[in-house]
C-alpha cells in the first residue's frame, strides 16, 4: 500500500496474475484536518486514522486471497449476496471494519503497555526501591517482548509474505528518490530498510516511554498502572513529534544516527521480496502518482478509480 497527497493505493496480484487496485481518497473531515495541525495532538489522530484506514486495504488483501479460493458456482452465489445489499448496509460494514482497526490497535498498545508492568513488578518488585530503575528494566523487558513478538510473527507463512512487501515497498520509494526508472532490476538494488518507516515509532514510544514515565514518580502498583494507561496518549504523541524531528535532521553529519534504532528494528519488520512482489509494488506506486496527479490536474471522477470493493468515493 502506497499513500500519497490525495489518495491510498493498494495493489493485489490475483491468482490469474492480474494486479486490481483498491483505490481510497483522502477525504479528511474537517475536524480531523484541524487536530493534525496541533502538535502532540496530531500523533495520536494519526496513528488511529492510519489503524483504521489500514484496515480497509488489509481487508481488500484478504477478500481478493478468499475470492481466489473459492469455487466459481460458490463465488457466484457471493456476488448474487452482494448485490442486493444496499448502500447504508455497505457502509455500515466499512465503518465496522474502521473501528475494529481503531479497538485493535487501541487493545494491543494497552496490553503491550502493562504486561511488562506486570513482569518486572513479579521479578523485581521487591529486589530494589528506586522507581527509576524499575522504568529501565521495565523498557528493557518491553523492548525483549517486542523483538521476541516480531520475530515469532514474521516466521509464519502470511507474515512473512507481508514483510516481504514492507520491504518492496521501501525499496521502491528509495529507488523513486534515488531517480532510478522503476524496473524490478533497479529497484532491487536498493535496501530493504527505509528512514522514514513506522517500524522507527514503535522504538520511540519504548525509549521515550521509559524517559516520560521516570519523571512521575509511583509508590505502588496500582499508581504504576494507572499512570502507565494515562500517560499512553502523551507518549504516542511525543514519539511522533520526535519521529518528525529525526526524519528533518537526518541529513545533517551525525543527527543521521538518531533514526538508526528505527532501522535496526526494520531488520525483523522487513524481509527481501522476490521480483514479483516487487512489481507489484511498483504498480500500487505509479497508480497512486497518476491518481494523485489526476487529482491536482482536476481530472478526478469516481470513473477514474477501478477495481475497488470499497465506495471510492467515501472510503
Amino acid at each position: 500500500m502506497f499513500g500519497g497527497k490525495h489518495i491510498n493505493v493498494t495493489a493485489v496480484r490475483r491468482k490469474n496474475q492480474e494486479i486490481t487496485f483498491l483505490e481510497v481518497p483522502r477525504s479528511d473531515k474537517s475536524l480531523v484536518k484541524k487536530l493534525r495541525k496541533i502538535p502532540l495532538l496530531r500523533g495520536i489522530v494519526s496513528i488511529i486514522d492510519s489503524s483504521a484506514k489500514g484496515s480497509k486495504h488489509l481487508n481488500y488483501s484478504l477478500e481478493s486471497f478468499t475470492e481466489d479460493e473459492t469455487e466459481p458456482e460458490e463465488r457466484a452465489k457471493q456476488l448474487e449476496k452482494e448485490q442486493k445489499k444496499d448502500e447504508g448496509w455497505s457502509l455500515g460494514m466499512i465503518f465496522g471494519v474502521a473501528v475494529m482497526g481503531i479497538l485493535s490497535f487501541l487493545a494491543g498498545k494497552v496490553i503491550f503497555t502493562l504486561v511488562p508492568v506486570f513482569v518486572e513488578d513479579f521479578l523485581f518488585g521487591r529486589a530494589f526501591d528506586n522507581y527509576i530503575l524499575h522504568n529501565l528494566v521495565e523498557g528493557g523487558i518491553k523492548l525483549l517482548l517486542l523483538l521476541v513478538y516480531l520475530w515469532g510473527i514474521s516466521q509464519t507463512p502470511v507474515i512473512k509474505r507481508l514483510f516481504q512487501y514492507h520491504g518492496a515497498e521501501h525499496k521502491v520509494i528509495s529507488a523513486f528518490e534515488a531517480g532510478e526508472e522503476l524496473t524490478p532490476a533497479n529497484v532491487q538494488k536498493y535496501s530493504r530498510l527505509h528512514y522514514r518507516c513506522g517500524s522507527s515509532f514503535m522504538m520511540l514510544t519504548i525509549v521515550l516511554g521509559v524517559i516520560i514515565y521516570s519523571l512521575v514518580p509511583w509508590d505502588n502498583l496500582y499508581e504504576r498502572v494507572l499512570q502507565r494507561i494515562v500517560l499512553i496518549p502523551f507518549v504516542i504523541g511525543i514519539s511522533f513529534e520526535v519521529l518528525k524531528g529525526t526524519n528533518a535532521v537526518k541529513d545533517i553529519p551525525g543527527l543521521k544516527y538518531l533514526g538508526y534504532p528505527g532501522l535496526w528494528l526494520q531488520l525483523l519488520t522487513t524481509k527481501e521480496p522476490n521480483d514479483a512482489q516487487v512489481e507489484v509494488s511498483i504498480a500500487s506506486f505509479n497508480r497512486m502518482r497518476e491518481l494523485d496527479a489526476a487529482i491536482e490536474a482536476g481530472n478526478y471522477t469516481e470513473a477514474t478509480v477501478s477495481g475497488s470493493i470499497l465506495d471510492p468515493a467515501k472510503g
